[in-house]
C-alpha cells in the first residue's frame, strides 16, 4: 500500500494548492466549502463560473488522457488533487458527473465522433450532465428499468420516468439507460443513450429534501428525441456500458471525501470546545472513535487504490457501507454535541447551520448508491462467497 508521495507528486500538490489559494478569493470567496452533498443549490451560478475557471486553467478532467483534453495524471496525482481541493474548501463541482462518469465512459466505449463532440464541452465546463439510471421500480435492481426507446428514422424516441436525477434542472444532457428491446431478457434489451434535456418531451420535477434543497429530481420522458448516433455501444449493450460507468464512480475522489469528512469532524470538535461538551467523557470518547474511524477509512481507500485491476478487490466492497455508517454517526454526534442548540436556527432567513445540514443529509448516506442492506448482500456474496439470498420467483 502506497502511503508516501514522490517528489514529483508533492510538486504537483504545491502547484495545485498555490493555484487554489490564488483563485479561491475575490468573486469566488463566497463559494468556499459550499455546494457539497445536501447543499447543491447553494451559489449555483458562481459555482458554474468556477467550473469554467477550472477548465480554462486545465484543472478539470486531470485523469483523462492528454489526447482527450486531460493531464494524464497518475493515480497518486489524482489523490493529491482531490485532497488539496477539499483541504482548500473548493466548492461542490457542478461538472463532476460529466467528468467522472460520462467522460471516462465515452473514452472507453464511445465513438471518435462522440468523443470529439462531448468531451471538450465537459472539460471546459460549458455543458453539464446528469445520470438517468434509477426509476421508481428500478433502484438497486437497475436491470429492471422500464423507460423505453424506439428507433424512428434517424432518432431514438424515449418514453418513461427516471428518479433521483442529480443536477437535472441545470444539465444540458443526460445519459439514459433504457429498454430498446422489450422482448429480450432484462439484461440484454438495454441501451445507453445520450439525450438533450432542453427539448419538448422532457419534464423535470425537483424533489424537495428534508434539508429544504432539491438537488434531486424526477425526470419524465414523453416522446423525447435524440439523434440515432447518440447511442454508446451497440443497441442491447447498455448493461455492459452502464456497468462500465459504475466502475468509474469510486476512485481517487474517495480521498477527497475523506478530507471533507475531516473538515466536518473539525467543526464538531470546535462546537464541543465552544460549548463545553468537550469536557464530557462520553462525548470525548465518541470524538476519538470518529477520528480513528476516519483514519481507517483513509487507509482502506489507499489500500484499494493500490490494488489496481480490472475487478474491484474484496476490500473495496466494504467502503460504501463503512463511510456511509460513519458519516451518519457523525451527524448524530454533531447533534449531541450541540444539545438544545441543535433545535434552533440562528436568525432570519432561518437557514440550516452547517452541522444541522450535516445531520439531516447524512441520514440518506446509508440509502443512496446502494443501501446498507444491499451492501451487506454484496459483501456476503461477492467477497465471502456465501450463497445468494433467495429471490422471489
Amino acid at each position: 500500500m502506497q502511503l508516501r508521495f514522490s517528489e514529483e507528486d508533492e510538486a504537483f500538490r504545491r502547484e495545485f494548492a498555490d493555484w487554489l489559494a490564488q483563485n479561491l478569493r475575490g468573486e469566488f470567496e463566497a463559494v468556499r466549502g459550499r455546494g457539497g452533498p445536501g447543499d447543491e443549490n447553494a451559489f449555483f451560478d458562481e459555482r458554474l463560473a468556477w467550473e469554467k475557471r477550472l477548465g480554462e486553467a486545465g484543472w478539470t478532467c486531470i485523469a483523462w488522457p492528454e489526447a482527450h483534453g486531460g493531464r494524464g495524471a497518475s493515480l497518486a496525482q489524482q489523490v493529491v488533487y482531490h485532497e488539496e481541493y477539499a483541504r482548500a474548501g473548493g466548492p461542490g463541482r457542478v461538472g463532476h458527473i460529466g467528468e467522472t462518469l460520462l467522460g471516462p465512459t465515452l473514452i472507453a466505449f464511445g465513438t471518435e465522433a462522440q468523443q470529439q463532440r462531448f468531451l471538450p464541452a465537459i472539460q471546459s465546463g460549458e455543458e453539464l450532465w446528469c445520470q438517468g439510471y434509477s426509476e421508481p421500480n428500478a433502484g438497486s435492481d437497475l436491470a429492471n428499468v422500464q423507460t423505453r426507446a424506439r428507433l424512428e428514422d434517424d432518432a431514438w424516441v424515449l418514453d418513461g420516468q427516471k428518479v433521483w436525477t442529480s443536477l437535472a434542472e441545470w444539465s444540458q444532457w443526460a445519459f439514459v439507460l433504457c429498454r430498446t428491446d422489450p422482448e429480450a431478457p432484462k439484461h440484454k434489451g438495454l441501451s445507453y443513450l445520450l439525450v438533450p434535456m432542453d427539448q419538448p418531451g422532457v419534464e423535470i420535477r425537483p424533489i424537495q429534501q428534508i434539508t429544504g434543497d432539491s438537488e434531486f429530481s424526477e425526470t419524465f420522458f414523453d416522446g423525447a428525441r435524440t439523434d440515432a448516433a447518440n447511442i454508446v455501444g451497440e443497441p442491447g449493450e447498455g448493461w455492459k456500458v452502464a456497468n462500465g460507468t459504475l466502475a468509474f464512480e469510486r476512485g481517487a475522489s474517495t480521498l477527497g471525501q475523506n478530507i471533507l469528512f475531516q473538515n466536518e469532524l473539525d467543526h464538531v470538535i470546535e462546537a464541543a470546545k465552544r460549548n463545553g461538551r468537550a469536557q464530557d467523557p462520553g462525548i470525548r470518547q465518541r470524538i476519538a472513535e470518529a477520528s480513528i474511524g476516519l483514519e481507517i477509512f483513509r487507509y482502506n481507500a489507499l489500500r484499494v487504490l493500490s490494488q489496481a485491476g480490472s475487478e474491484l478487490p474484496p476490500a473495496a466492497l466494504i467502503n460504501k457501507i463503512y463511510w456511509a455508517t460513519w458519516h451518519r454517526d457523525l451527524g448524530e454526534l454533531a447533534m449531541d454535541v450541540l444539545g438544545p442548540e441543535a433545535q434552533l436556527l440562528e436568525a432570519a432567513p432561518y437557514e440550516l447551520t452547517r452541522l444541522q445540514r450535516l445531520f439531516l443529509f447524512s441520514r440518506s448516506d446509508t440509502i443512496y448508491a446502494g443501501s446498507n442492506q444491499i451492501q451487506r448482500n454484496i459483501i456476503a456474496e461477492r467477497a465471502l462467497g456465501l450463497p445468494r439470498e433467495p429471490r422471489a420467483v
